[in-house]
């Protein structure tokens, strides 16, 4: 994996350091996420599609997961950037079905703090609180249009270890016990 001008991001180990218990709960469910990253404010000059920045310390946080080994490209590269060294790529070893559909069905809360930090943002004379509401903006898209979906495929292949073919029913997100 590297940048697009060739440079080369290293072993993963080296830069994918963050821990679960330390993962910002507005990561969406997903193999990668952040954990305690830095406050720089440098990821979303590499993966605008799927880094946004909390308003708590600053920390970036995976709002979309890579599809693919472009995306996945500028998602590590945005980790390598970090020097807290705070993201992780071992999610699929902790989220299950079960966790999934709680982490949804918070998601009025998500969209409580994605609204309250936009709300900020957007009107700060600072250019880069500007630039991240628009990461928000693009955040809050996402959790009414594609989210679920791809957390239901996200549930079907945790459970199932594969992607679901076309006449397979994905998994409901309400709650069940």
């Amino acid at each position: 994996m590297g940048f697009d001008d060739g440079r080369l991001l290293g072993p993963p180990d080296d830069y994918l350091r963050g821990t679960w218990e330390n993962r910002d709960w507005r990561n969406v469910p997903g193999p990668i996420y952040g954990a305690e990253t830095d406050n720089c404010w440098a990821g979303r000059s590499v993966a605008p599609d799927h880094i946004v920045y909390q308003d708590d310390f600053g920390s970036e946080v995976v709002f979309r997961q890579p599809q693919n080994a472009s995306q996945v490209q500028s998602v590590l590269s945005a980790a390598w950037t970090d020097p807290f060294r705070g993201y992780a790529c071992d999610g699929d070893n902790h989220w299950n079905l079960e966790l999934i559909r709680t982490w949804w069905a918070d998601r009025a809360r998500l969209t409580e703090w994605i609204d309250k930090a936009h709300r900020t943002w957007s009107s700060s004379n600072n250019g880069a609180e500007r630039e991240a509401a628009q990461g928000l903006r693009t955040y809050r898209h996402y959790l009414n249009t594609g989210l679920e979906t791809y957390l239901q495929d996200y549930g079907f292949w945790l459970d199932n270890h594969r992607p679901a073919l076309p006449q397979e029913t994905l998994p409901d997100l309400g709650h069940h016990n």
